[in-house]
């Protein structure tokens, strides 16, 4: 049971280090073209697009908060599974 929560715990890790690199790339023009954008974004949208639904849907600002609520969500997953495990 722990290594399988080890292994779920390092995904979700990777996973937050990629939205950060998707967040950090979309800072600059002509990254949003690149091909490791596109994978990035194929990777990142089934969790950012549901949390960016939910955000447009009742708050109306520019920014998109999107990943800092990605991140606390990926971080309390994580210490529930952690907390499981051991």
């Amino acid at each position: 049971m722990q290594m399988i929560a080890i292994v779920l715990v390092k995904f979700l890790d990777i996973l937050t280090w990629i939205i950060l690199i998707q967040c950090l790339m979309s800072w600059f023009p002509g990254a949003r073209y690149s091909k490791i954008y596109e994978i990035l974004n194929t990777l990142t949208e089934p969790i950012m697009y549901p949390i960016r639904e939910l955000l447009f849907r009742y708050i109306d600002i520019p920014i998109d908060f999107s990943p800092i609520i990605a991140f606390f969500l990926i971080s309390i997953v994580q210490r529930l599974i952690i907390s499981i495990a051991w």
